[in-house]
């Protein structure tokens, strides 16, 4: 259980030299990061988004998918292949994050490294802090939502319910 993916959040010091360790359970053939990463820009979030060579080929596989010219995959394509940098780890573990990119996401100093099963994303720590509790308030209101949910279809089934 839990081979292959991206598990848990750690915290992290981004140095003077914008080098990042990436924990060694994120560096492993099973998630086909045993020799780097590829980074680019989230889509989803004022952070930076990173995975192996997996997630490199779910990316790419949804934008073959979609028609050739389209305005989603060109936005795909600009966003994700385009955007992206591929980062080799340093005989200490480290990768180095470009310039450009930490300004985007805000990075320097205190940074949370969260996994996200297929993916990992880097946040400054500010902003992960708030990005967390409007997590955690979203999935406990859609975890209440399954449960009533659940609790209709048993009454239904129960012959409680039209």
């Amino acid at each position: 259980m839990g081979q292959g993916v991206f598990l848990s959040t750690y915290e992290k010091q981004l140095d003077a030299k914008r080098r990042l360790l990436i924990p060694g359970d994120f560096r492993t053939a099973e998630n086909g990061a045993e020799h780097g990463v590829f980074l680019f820009p989230s889509i989803e979030a004022d952070c930076l988004e990173a995975g192996g060579d997996h997630l490199f080929a779910v990316y790419n596989e949804v934008i073959q998918s979609l028609p050739f010219g389209s305005e989603e995959r060109s936005a795909l394509e600009w966003q994700v292949m385009g955007e992206q940098v591929r980062l080799s780890f340093d005989s200490g573990g480290r990768i180095t994050l470009p310039d450009h990119l930490c300004l985007e996401a805000e990075l320097s100093g205190d940074v949370v490294i969260v996994g996200l099963n297929d993916r990992f994303q880097i946040w400054a720590k500010d902003k992960w802090m708030a990005r967390r509790a409007e997590q955690r308030r979203l999935a406990k209101a859609g975890l209440a939502q399954v449960a009533k949910a659940k609790l209709e279809a048993q009454i239904k089934l129960a012959g409680g319910g039209a």
